[in-house]
């Protein structure tokens, strides 16, 4: 082994093999990639965009949500599948997209675009975890006053930038698993309670949520809600590395034709799958749980999460079906659920951007000094950068939309990738069966003309 690949968690070499579980008990041992992203979607778009989604447009838009997630989990275990084979993060294989320049392709500059869409929702993580705390315990000044929410903000970034200088993976899983576990639990019961509260929801409600249509008013937040609620583009992408620093990629090993790898490529490639599918039922489940409680809860009293009062806003989901008490039950939660999604995002960006800068040739990649030390000063940089974009805007809702919106113009591009690096794969031989190929088909030409539409509908052009 080489001293470049020495302890290099995005190098392939044979030495770091590992025989794959043969069971279930024993795959479910190696989950925690999909279980992170979990985190982080539970926290932007299902706590937010999804409640207010429902408060807004009460059941109507209920198959938006089934379709949201749905659709995307295809293409996410495809991008997965393709990265435990090559060993390459997303971003690194996008660069090979036609057309493209001698510092990368189109793809990989249309990120950089979505990434600074992308800080606004990242601000706006910050700011409801701030908001949060202030009503919890505002420290100076009054609750969600200017004071109390920059204070809180301050310390938020503070403690993020503290926990995660380390870049270890396992400190991200962990922190995610914990808090999204606690959270979905009092969530999911809290929606399957609600049919013995005044706020009760019946099968009648189910079916018109089922019907395919739009509200008036409600486009552009569905919009933002399909690009961010389940499995969104920037997390497909970001998926990919955390599944090599999990360790698929590496324990599969470097493609030297032996029966062997085949053999232990199959079996990773069973692990990555089966993590994916958990990852999904969690994201359901919990986007489910959110629009349900904010159409059957908020929206009869015609509660919309706004600005700072977002976070009070939502928490009379609680309030008014458990009691005042329940208050601080959710506030606690939230804060959990939003930091946790903050942690992912500070652990996650740092890594997309060195590899993109490598992409670019600003630095070397493969370099595992100068990867690390290019991912700690970023991660010194980016948490500061977003919290002052929200103290300047002092939206979180806003903000989440934005980055939901660059999240679904960016979803296109991942399918059109996926596609091409799909066909230029040197052995095809670990292709899915046709059930998930159709599925894949299915959900590309899902993404494509729902984002498409949605992106034009959003720049006022009008398809008639």
């Amino acid at each position: 082994m080489t001293t470049a690949a020495k302890g290099d968690l995005y190098a392939l070499s044979a030495d770091d093999v590992r025989e794959p579980p043969a069971t279930l008990r024993g795959r479910l041992r190696y989950l925690g990639p999909g279980m992170i992203l979990s985190a982080a979607v539970v926290g932007s778009g299902e706590l937010i965009l999804t409640t207010s989604l429902g408060a807004r447009a009460g059941f109507a838009l209920l198959w938006l949500i089934i379709v949201a997630t749905s659709v995307k989990v295809w293409v996410q275990m495809e991008l997965g599948r393709l990265t435990v084979l090559s060993g390459r993060p997303a971003l690194e294989a996008f660069s090979d997209v036609p057309p493209r320049t001698r510092r990368g392709s189109w793809i990989n500059y249309l990120w950089i675009g979505m990434d600074f869409a992308k800080m606004f929702q990242r601000g706006g993580i910050i700011g409801g975890t701030a908001a949060a705390c202030s009503v919890l315990w505002p420290i100076v000044g009054e609750p969600l006053s200017w004071t109390s929410t920059a204070v809180w903000t301050v310390v938020i970034v503070v403690v993020t930038i503290a926990l995660l200088q380390s870049s270890r993976y396992s400190v991200v899983e962990t922190a995610s698993v914990v808090a999204v576990a606690v959270f979905t639990m009092v969530t999911v019961g809290l929606a399957l309670a609600l049919p013995f509260t005044r706020f009760g929801w019946d099968l009648g409600d189910v079916a018109g949520g089922l019907e395919l249509a739009v509200p008036a008013g409600a486009l552009g937040l569905a919009v933002a809600m399909f690009g961010s609620t389940g499995v969104g583009a920037d997390e497909m992408t970001t998926y990919t590395y955390w599944c090599i620093e999990k360790g698929y990629a590496r324990w599969t090993g470097p493609a030297d034709g032996s029966a062997e790898r085949d053999r232990r490529a199959e079996g990773w490639l069973k692990v990555m799958r089966l993590d994916v599918a958990v990852s999904w039922l969690v994201c359901t489940l919990c986007t489910l749980s959110f629009y349900v409680i904010g159409a059957a809860v908020l929206n009869p009293q015609q509660l919309v999460p706004q600005g700072n009062a977002m976070i009070t806003t939502l928490s009379r989901m609680y309030t008014d079906t458990i009691g005042p008490w329940a208050e601080v039950v959710f506030l606690v939660g939230a804060i959990a659920v939003l930091f946790s999604t903050n942690v992912g995002s500070t652990a996650s960006v740092p890594r997309l951007w060195t590899n993109t800068l490598g992409v670019l040739g600003v630095l070397n990649w493969r370099d595992p000094a100068v990867r690390r030390r290019t991912i700690r000063v970023l991660t010194f940089c980016f948490p500061p950068l977003w919290a002052s974009f929200f103290l300047f805007i002092q939206s979180p809702v806003l903000m989440v939309q934005i980055g939901g919106i660059g999240s679904g113009v960016f979803l296109i591009a991942v399918v059109i990738a996926v596609w091409y690096l799909r066909s230029r794969e040197p052995d095809k031989r670990f292709r899915p069966n046709p059930l998930i190929t159709g599925a894949l088909v299915v959900s590309s030409l899902a993404i494509m003309a729902l984002g498409a539409y949605s992106a034009l509908e959003v720049f006022g052009v009008s398809l008639g």
